[in-house]
């Protein structure tokens, strides 16, 4: 369910690819600073969680993999903990 919403949200941006789920999003040159701003946006939105500074890791938003366990992760964690 995760990945599908991720993968929804991706496609609203990148009609003409289809990501694998462990391909770097960025890496493919599809992405730039500004969309990770709104991916961002997105999986706090969304997922209904809140990023802290320390969870703006590159890598945490890397890949539909990474983003997938990323929220499972902030899931997991009761708030202000």
């Amino acid at each position: 369910m995760i990945k599908n919403k991720i993968r929804e949200f991706l496609g609203g941006y990148f009609k003409e690819h289809d990501f694998a789920d462990d391909e770097d999003i960025f890496a493919s040159g599809y992405a730039n600073s500004l969309f990770a701003m709104q991916l961002i946006v997105f999986v706090e939105t969304e997922f209904a969680i809140t990023l802290d500074d320390e969870d703006l890791d590159f890598a945490n938003f890397q890949s539909i993999d990474a983003i997938t366990e990323f929220v499972d992760t902030k899931r997991a964690v009761p708030a202000g903990i």
